[in-house]
């Protein structure tokens, strides 16, 4: 009976030290009426602290706190309805809201997240609507030489009947993994809402590790693995992840889902990294995808595969090709203020020279995802119409 209380006293002693260190009485984001937003965090012995987010430029994404007695706190805003990341940064260090049990991951970058309610936030958040299936699956890739990671999305009603769907491949950025667009991404609740209103077709959704030199998230690999790979196949710039798609990827979803398997029912879309390997597929394999989008990534053959292999006349022989085959969307998007903005100027002026016609969107943005959400919400609704 002693052991029993004495486990018990132990018990309420963590638990009251716990709810010291996570003080549920402070209300860390605190949406107003207007959707400006007041940041708080109780943080009595630091000197400085401040709130980083992902919200509009013109609000300034670095914003300093002010100390009320042992809280500090800020209000920002009013703000666009979306969905944002954002950390505090106590005496310079950047830290998780210890408050909010909504973090996002891409890669190593772990951060909170909210919803400014509004149009633009219902897209991505969790509706009382029916649910898409995700699964798991660990496939061979002989072209990678590894069994490897990928996350499926199967809209609802899928389990239940025969019906065959279309299939969209969605890929990441440098430093993701196949996590990252169902973490930071919300892919699947964009498809849940879209296609539970009607703006979107019920399609499956493949959702890959872009990453040839490892099999997936986590993206650390034990040595001996290391040591059975060729050097450079991880690079970006190395093919490797594009032929796996093409020959291993593609052939695994159509012999195990029930799938349209034409080039009309193909879509592939993804961004900065994943929009490379996108121009990189589609340009190689100009009758495999009907619907193509290139987020956030423009000309870049060049910069990625040096002077010596880049072939201006090559490249522009695949655009021939991939106009002959005649898509039915050609989808670019831009962030006004991203880094690569100049090499989508150089993409679109080559695709103007050689008569590859495509639709061009530009926002006011950066290489972020508050642009890649909003990508993926726009061109999945162009797709399979």
């Amino acid at each position: 009976m002693k052991k029993i209380l004495v486990f018990g006293a132990f018990i309420a002693l963590s638990t009251t030290a716990w709810a010291q260190r996570r003080p549920n009485n402070v209300v860390s984001t605190d949406i107003q009426p207007d959707n400006s937003v007041i940041f708080r965090i109780k943080a009595p012995e630091a000197t400085k602290v401040e709130v980083s987010g992902t919200w509009p430029r013109a609000l300034k994404n670095i914003i300093p706190m002010i100390k009320k007695d042992s809280i500090f706190e800020v209000k920002v805003g009013p703000m666009p309805s979306d969905m944002y990341e954002y950390e505090f940064i106590v005496d310079g260090i950047p830290t998780l809201d210890p408050n909010s049990s909504l973090v996002t991951r891409d890669g190593a970058w772990i951060q909170g997240a909210m919803f400014v309610p509004g149009a633009e936030a219902d897209v991505y958040d969790t509706k009382n609507v029916p649910h898409g299936t995700l699964t798991s699956v660990w496939y061979n890739s002989p072209s990678i030489g590894m069994e490897r990671k990928m996350n499926i999305y199967t809209p609802p009603g899928y389990e239940k009947g025969n019906k065959k769907y279309p299939v969209m491949y969605l890929l990441h950025g440098g430093g993701g993994d196949e996590e990252v667009w169902l973490s930071r991404g919300r892919a699947n609740y964009i498809l849940d809402n879209l296609i539970a209103s009607g703006k979107a077709e019920p399609m499956i959704v493949v959702i890959t590790n872009g990453n040839p030199n490892t099999p997936g998230a986590p993206l650390s690999r034990p040595q001996a693995m290391n040591k059975t790979l060729p050097a450079g196949i991880g690079s970006m710039a190395s093919g490797v992840f594009e032929k796996s798609l093409v020959e291993d990827v593609v052939p695994y979803i159509e012999k195990n889902y029930r799938v349209i398997a034409d080039a009309n029912h193909r879509a592939l879309t993804g961004f900065s990294m994943g929009g490379y390997q996108t121009q990189n597929i589609s340009n190689a394999h100009p009758e495999m995808f009907k619907y193509i989008g290139v987020m956030s990534m423009g000309l870049f053959s060049s910069a990625l595969r040096g002077p010596s292999t880049y072939s201006k006349e090559a490249h522009v022989k695949q655009l021939k090709a991939l106009q002959a085959s005649n898509p039915k969307v050609y989808w670019i998007g831009m962030g006004n203020h991203d880094f690569l903005y100049d090499s989508g100027v150089k993409l679109r002026a080559l695709y103007d020279e050689v008569g590859l016609k495509y639709t061009y969107r530009e926002n006011e943005g950066t290489h972020d995802w508050n642009s890649w959400r909003m990508y993926l919400k726009e061109f999945s609704q162009l797709c399979f119409k």
